[in-house]
């Protein structure tokens, strides 16, 4: 699962690693504590161009008779992907990328506290997550929305939590794009063992209105 996320890579410097246009209206960056329902530059390609564009994080299937007319859904399970009506269409025809410099899960201690972990690449690089979208609604109703596709989580992330987004590297982002024709269905795997970095972080980052970059920064013996 992946329910919070860092942002901090400013956008042209976002829009220049995945060679795209970005729109005048992205919301504001860093942002250490990116929540479900909020707006995040997204990457999609049509027509040989990309875009880095702003989406709402919770995808709103069509049928939907209001953005919040149903349950959020902010990942969509690679395994049932392709047969969940919300998600068919989209995961054939709409799929994005999006960027984030970390995400954030949660263990439960054995006091059952949620303990926050925050996790990176070992590399440093940005992480690219893989994501489908929709359109919603019209005119002045009308909203775009996504959701990151998430797999099985390898034995790294194992030990914090069972399920890990599909994290693509910068060779995988065409075919997911659709611009190197099918085929974006082999890059839903685990990501490789020695690709994540794990953090503990200070549990401020457990409210939702919590914000600053100190809401990264390692714990003292847990980095």
């Amino acid at each position: 699962m992946c329910g919070r996320m860092a942002i901090t890579l400013p956008h042209d410097a976002m829009a220049q690693m995945f060679d795209a246009s970005a729109s005048n209206d992205l919301p504001d960056v860093p942002n250490y504590n990116v929540c479900p329902t909020t707006q995040v530059g997204v990457v999609t390609s049509a027509d040989g161009l990309r875009r880095l564009r702003p989406m709402r994080w919770g995808f709103v299937p069509r049928w939907y008779d209001k953005v919040n007319g149903g349950p959020l859904l902010i990942n969509a399970r690679a395994e049932t992907i392709a047969q969940k009506p919300a998600f068919a269409e989209a995961c054939r025809t709409r799929r994005c990328l999006v960027s984030v410099s970390g995400f954030y899960e949660w263990e439960r201690s054995e006091k059952d506290k949620s303990l926050p972990w925050y996790v990176t690449r070992q590399d440093g690089a940005p992480m690219v997550f893989g994501s489908i979208w929709q359109d919603w609604g019209q005119g002045a109703d009308a909203v775009t929305s996504f959701a990151i596709v998430t797999t099985g989580a390898n034995a790294a992330m194992a030990k914090i939590h069972h399920r890990l987004p599909v994290i693509l590297t910068p060779d995988q982002w065409s075919l997911w794009l659709g611009e190197a024709g099918k085929g974006a269905a082999t890059l839903i795997k685990n990501a490789p063992e020695d690709t994540l970095h794990f953090s503990r972080v200070d549990t401020a980052v457990n409210s939702n209105r919590a914000s600053g970059a100190a809401l990264i920064k390692p714990l003292a013996n847990h980095a």
